[in-house]
């Protein structure tokens, strides 16, 4: 189809509109009608934008609605005025995702002026979907779902504003917000364990938010696995729960081989999604052999100390049993501290809960600040 006969049409009929528009402004249509031309003019705008969309020109039509949306304000009338702002938005998405959110904006402060929240509410997701999909700016993304479960639940829109707050949730745990993540997961899970409807979902949102204490430390994990079992008996018999316990097991015993498993095995059934596989992987990647200070010291010292450490134990004494918490004495490796290694957790220095074996045999002086400001 040939799109520049519409355009042609669509920029006539611009023509048209501003003739009027000037035309409003003369003193004697000021005394007889002025007001009638605007609105023709406001008419017109909106044909041409038509025009425009259908020639494809989706900045062009953007301009057409946002000049019918400042005539109608002209007018007073804000509901049009806030429509012509969003088809404006809906145009500029095609061109400038920016100027989209600018219009959409504009719509949101009229609605919100005129009290209609649940129509705001609507057009911040939009705004928060481009931002996803198009500006890639998943911080603004999160303000605008916020601000639209806000109206929701203002509007008791309760349903509606826990989609939004899931969205938040989603992405604050992949940004590693997880406490935020933590607590928004388990407020809807919550409100879902007294619908029948939504009960069966609650088991969902438990489990993500039992991941989320995951990636912050193990303890928190298996605590809040056992609050979950509590406050919805129903957990202990899912699927997710018998899978968080694995990898709680699996992480204990920083067995990688487990580990994948139990997530193979749950796959099998229930497909992870992208957030799901993201989620435990991170997890995964803490669960890993024990650390060899030498490598860390000879990156921070520049020599290479393995030389001057003794024998490293057997893998099977060095399993990760150990008694008194972060940076207590390790008692899985006895032919370690029998070979002279100082055993402990290498939580001291890195974050992690992994065992870690330090050499008292020539290690430079002194060793351990600069294991401590690695």
């Amino acid at each position: 189809m040939d799109n520049s006969g519409k355009e042609a049409e669509a920029m006539a009929l611009l023509a048209e509109a501003e003739r009027k528009v000037k035309n409003s402004q003369s003193f004697f249509s000021g005394l007889f009608g002025g007001s009638s031309k605007i609105e023709e003019a406001c008419e017109i705008y909106a044909r041409a934008a038509n025009m425009f969309k259908m020639a494809k020109n989706w900045s062009a039509a953007g301009n057409a609605f946002c000049q019918a949306a400042q005539l109608h304000l002209q007018l007073q009338s804000k509901h049009d005025a806030a429509t012509c702002f969003v088809d404006a938005g809906n145009a500029f998405k095609k061109a400038d995702p920016q100027e989209a959110i600018n219009c959409l904006m504009r719509a949101i402060e009229i609605y919100t002026d005129m009290g209609r929240f649940t129509i705001a509410a609507k057009h911040h997701i939009s705004i928060a979907e481009i931002y996803e999909t198009e500006l890639v700016d998943i911080e603004k993304a999160i303000a605008h779902y916020e601000q639209s479960a806000d109206y929701y639940k203002g509007e008791e829109s309760n349903s509606s504003a826990n989609k939004c707050l899931l969205k938040v949730a989603g992405y604050a745990a992949l940004l590693e917000q997880y406490q935020k993540a933590i607590d928004i997961y388990e407020q809807v899970g919550t409100n879902a364990m007294d619908s029948p409807l939504l009960k069966y979902s609650a088991k969902d949102y438990f489990f993500k938010a039992a991941l989320c204490h995951f990636c912050i430390d193990m303890l928190n994990a298996k605590l809040a696995v056992q609050k979950y079992e509590e406050l919805f008996p129903a957990f202990s018999d899912s699927r997710e729960c018998k899978l968080m316990k694995k990898l709680l097991e699996a992480h204990e015993e920083q067995n990688v081989d487990s580990y994948t498993e139990s997530v193979k095995e749950y796959d099998s059934i229930s497909r992870l999604d992208q957030w799901l596989t993201t989620m435990l992987l991170r997890i995964k990647k803490t669960i890993q052999a024990p650390v060899f200070v030498s490598h860390l010291l000879r990156e921070r010292w520049g020599r290479d100390l393995l030389e001057s450490f003794p024998p490293f134990p057997p893998r099977e004494s060095r399993r990760p049993q150990w008694a008194g918490g972060s940076g207590g004495q390790h008692a899985g490796a006895p032919e370690a501290q029998a070979a002279g290694w100082t055993v402990t957790l290498c939580s001291r220095y890195i974050p992690c809960s992994l065992p870690i074996y330090l050499s008292p045999h020539r290690c430079p002086s002194p060793p351990k600040p600069a294991v401590q400001n690695l």
